[in-house]
């Protein structure tokens, strides 16, 4: 087994001019654990990223709450995440793995108990389960009351609009819908998110502006304006991720974590980040 590297990543600075309130969650974060090796079809492991590294990140941001998804670099080996869950225990930490649908149902069951709530379905090159398999692992983990996290590119929504309309259970739609390049507030397939979430089963998750801005950081208003739209529409269905290590962006790149948190200030209201911040959380993940 190959050693990674220790993180080097910056892991403290000033804190964000955003008050969180008590129970605040990042409902995104990956992990990366010493004695967990990628797996083939996903990318590599540059260096770790563990409970120990995101606490003081965690601390930075004044957030209590987290949610882990799922690396691409694990593929269908959710040995670390299942391992940050019983490091950092159900009262403050869910999970979001890697389900086929070959997954046994006892292994389902399994994960529930260490606090996994949800199967990611990634439709970017990397992901370990795609849309093909989407509406299988829906069905299957449907009983244990789990939700989708579903990513795609969001120009290319009509290729999945139909699979996210048959979906019965909960699912997210991640990444601020992902549209690379970012598209007008008012533009058709922003209506199609609205409308998707006006059927009741879909979230949406302000996560990861930086991966699809080409304005770039602090504000992000190219992907700002869909956010605002899609908060303004429905905030009882609106959550919030800093996406942290930022894996998916050379280091030159890498954002500010507090700058993360704090386009909710521009985009959100007091009452919605809350909202956003708390309550629909602790809806969503049962916390």
């Amino acid at each position: 087994m190959t050693a990674i590297p220790a993180n080097t990543r910056p892991l403290e600075g000033p804190a964000p001019r955003l008050g969180t309130p008590p129970g605040a969650t990042d409902c995104h974060i990956h992990l990366y654990l010493p004695g967990f090796e990628a797996q083939p079809g996903g990318p590599g492991i540059a260096e770790l990223a563990t409970p120990e590294d995101y606490a003081r990140v965690q601390a930075r941001l004044g957030l209590e709450r987290v949610v882990i998804t799922q690396p691409n670099a694990y593929q269908l080996d959710n040995g670390a995440l299942l391992e940050a869950l019983t490091q950092l225990g159900t009262t403050s930490a869910r999970g979001v793995a890697a389900v086929s649908p070959q997954t046994p149902a006892e292994a389902l069951r399994a994960w529930h108990e260490k606090g996994v709530r949800g199967a990611r379905i990634m439709n970017l090159p990397g992901g370990a389960v795609t849309h093909a398999s989407m509406l299988e692992v829906e069905r299957r983990i449907r009983p244990l009351g789990w939700h989708l996290m579903v990513q795609f590119n969001g120009q290319q929504l009509d290729d999945y609009l139909e699979g996210l309309q048959r979906i019965e259970g909960e699912y997210i739609i991640d990444h601020i819908g992902k549209f690379m390049p970012p598209v007008a507030a008012d533009d058709r397939r922003v209506d199609d998110i609205l409308r998707l979430l006006d059927r009741g089963n879909a979230w949406f998750k302000v996560c990861a502006g930086y991966e699809a801005s080409l304005t770039g950081g602090p504000r992000y208003e190219d992907v700002g304006v869909i956010a605002r739209r899609v908060i303004g529409h429905a905030p009882e269905r609106v959550i919030w991720g800093s996406n942290w290590p930022h894996v998916g962006v050379p280091r030159e790149q890498y954002p500010d974590d507090a700058e993360q948190l704090d386009v909710l200030l521009e985009w959100a209201g007091p009452e919605d980040r809350r909202r956003i911040l708390v309550d629909n959380p602790a809806a969503l993940y049962g916390f």
